[in-house]
């Protein structure tokens, strides 16, 4: 069987649309999904500058969540069966933990990860799979990967916000977009997104930021001004910008690390003793929102069901496999929410 893949094959270079086969028979724990759509965001970005240590493990195969039908299972598949229509996601679910698969790529066998997304089929894990009622939407599915349950659960498990509590945002791509329909639906205000597109302020303020900093006009740090906030969640990564909005922090506030900054960059937090004011300020890193996939995407299917959850605002953009590579180059521009790939048609 030979399908289309977006492949990265160098580091720092654009990706290869290339055809690609399974190698041999599904191996234990192991389903076969033929895929329509997919999200990409900055993880594939770090891969691709190789900064997911990444480097000796090339030829590979990217993506991290998608929407899909189960074509094929492998000896000991339980959780999923023929044509079911399944969310594709990189946290652990329920299910066997299979080995890596292998394809083949230029006649050469090329291996890849338990779930990738940017190919027209993929062999997957069967505990990166969640199987979802047949209508569910496949933009929906795709955000159901990462988007917005890490959005989700950095606001209700991580930051655990609480009625009436000051939240800002810091970079609104698709992450950030689905933070703020999060923190929205937690009932915070008021509600502070910052970037550093101009033309993002209608799209942000819809869905449902209070206030929007353009932070290449006005210095974030000087619209906040003596203002303190209970929650801060940066997924920019940026190092400079973390440091200056940690000073923030109300005196029981929990500051999200959501974007990863690069490989080996050290961080200073300025007068350290200020982390220990009133109950204690906390700082840390996500996991994906300590998503549990199996409980949470079912709650959330039933929330985007009863019309609370909105998608359509967050997904900015969708482009066809053949194009990956300017999608790509729209997503480091930072003029996108959440960019979607087809990779079939129906």
């Amino acid at each position: 069987m030979k399908f289309k893949a977006a492949i990265l094959t160098e580091i720092n270079k654009p990706l290869t649309i290339g055809e690609i086969q399974l190698d041999g028979e599904l191996k234990f724990g192991q389903v076969l999904v033929k895929i329509y759509q997919s999200g990409i965001c900055g993880a594939q970005l770090q891969e691709i500058s190789g900064y997911k240590g990444n480097q000796k493990f090339l030829p590979h195969l990217l993506g991290h969540e998608g929407s899909g039908v189960v074509v094929e299972i492998g000896p000991g598949v339980s959780k999923v069966t023929k044509g079911d229509k399944v969310v594709m996601h990189w946290r652990k679910g329920s299910g066997i933990e299979a080995e890596f698969p292998s394809y083949i790529f230029e006649r050469k066998k090329m291996s890849s990860g338990k779930v990738t997304t940017l190919s027209e089929y993929s062999v997957v894990s069967e505990n990166r799979l969640t199987k979802v009622p047949s209508n569910t939407p496949d933009d929906l599915c795709a955000l159901l990967g990462c988007g917005i349950t890490t959005a989700l659960g950095t606001i209700n498990n991580e930051a655990q916000v609480k009625f009436g509590e000051s939240v800002m945002i810091i970079g609104c791509g698709g992450v950030g977009l689905n933070l703020i329909q999060g923190a929205k639906l937690a009932s915070a205000n008021p509600i502070i997104a910052v970037d550093i597109v101009a033309q993002k302020e209608n799209l942000v303020l819809s869905v449902g930021a209070s206030e929007y900093i353009d932070n290449s006009k006005d210095k974030f740090t000087e619209k906040i001004g003596n203002r303190v906030l209970d929650v801060i969640i940066d997924t920019t990564g940026n190092i400079k910008i973390i440091q200056e909005s940690l000073k923030f922090l109300s005196n029981s506030g929990r500051y999200i690390l959501v974007g990863q900054p690069k490989p080996s960059e050290d961080m200073i937090i300025s007068n350290a003793y200020q982390l220990f004011d009133g109950n204690g300020k906390s700082l840390r890193a996500t996991q994906g929102g300590q998503t549990e996939p199996d409980i949470d995407i079912p709650r959330y299917v039933n929330l985007y069901n009863a019309g609370i959850l909105d998608v359509k605002k967050i997904v900015t953009h969708v482009f066809e496999l053949d194009d990956i590579n300017l999608a790509f180059d729209l997503l480091r521009t930072g003029n996108a929410g959440r960019i979607l790939i087809n990779t079939n048609k129906k």
